[in-house]
């Protein structure tokens, strides 16, 4: 099966309604640094939203307020048109944006059902005895898991043994089931294999194929980003340089904004000129 293959959600309705996260004119400073400088984005429900840029760009500082690590100095945040004040991480999941984070936070030495319920273990008995309920979220992890394409059939698994694609899809779909209507991803494909990086892929366009979640997708990878994303907003140095839906991209420009805005001729004309010493 190919990215092509997997059904596509209508986008029509996606694009009639509100965003369910809208970023306005945000501001992080630490001291005199300003590491954000009134970025605005919106993300709508049923699309992939790619946020690029290079190392430095603001990525990192924006989906850390996202997710209730930072917050912004100025500049409004609102999830589902209310305006939201995150003072932690908590706050961030209970208004609905679910993290996936490089390191995935996941104990290789715990199995698939430990994982995914890590923290919010389901009991059976008086609550004071907390008799891990197995058998029920073996279940649950591994149908949660199957509605967006993992090959798996062995919940009790441990995690240590799985793929690194498998892995981010155990993740994703932990974030999922706990109530993520925002989910951001951050580079899941790197540092794995391309066979991994595709199932990754898939498994991004199988939850946007549902048509209720909105992805942001943080990466490095021009062609990944192709692949996957509805809409692009660039990062440089803390402030938008350019977004647009992949029909208003063309050409050169993802590759041109992804530079931070550097024309490719620029950059030629830089590396020649180390070349010969000036």
């Amino acid at each position: 099966m190919n990215l092509q293959s997997i059904p596509v959600a209508e986008k029509a309705g996606a694009a009639a309604s509100r965003p369910i996260i809208r970023v306005e004119a945000v501001e992080k400073a630490f001291g005199a640094f300003r590491a954000l400088k009134g970025v605005s984005l919106d993300v709508y429900p049923g699309e992939v939203h790619a946020l690029l840029g290079d190392n430095g760009a603001g990525k990192s500082t924006l989906i850390r307020i996202l997710s209730g690590f930072f917050r912004q100095t100025a500049g409004r945040l609102l999830v589902d048109g209310r305006e939201a004040h995150f003072r932690s991480p908590r706050d961030a999941t209970e208004a609905g944006v679910g993290t996936v984070y490089q390191d995935l936070a996941l104990n290789p030495l715990l199995t698939v059902s430990r994982n995914f319920f890590m923290g919010r273990e389901l009991t059976v008995g008086p609550e004071f005895l907390g008799i891990l309920d197995m058998e029920q979220m073996d279940r649950i992890a591994l149908a949660e898991m199957r509605k967006i394409g993992a090959n798996l059939t062995d919940p009790r698994q441990k995690v240590g043994t799985m793929s690194g694609g498998q892995r981010q899809t155990l993740a994703i779909a932990r974030a999922i089931y706990f109530g993520a209507k925002v989910l951001i991803l951050d580079e899941p494909t790197s540092a794995l294999g391309q066979k991994q990086q595709l199932e990754v892929l898939k498994t991004i366009m199988r939850v946007r194929a549902r048509g209720d979640i909105a992805i942001i997708f943080i990466t490095h990878n021009e062609i990944h980003s192709k692949l996957v994303a509805d809409r692009f907003t660039f990062l440089s140095l803390g402030e938008v340089i350019g977004s647009g839906t992949r029909e208003d991209l063309e050409g050169e420009d993802i590759r041109r904004l992804m530079a931070g805005g550097a024309e490719i001729n620029d950059l030629a004309r830089e590396l020649q000129a180390a070349a010969l010493g000036a």
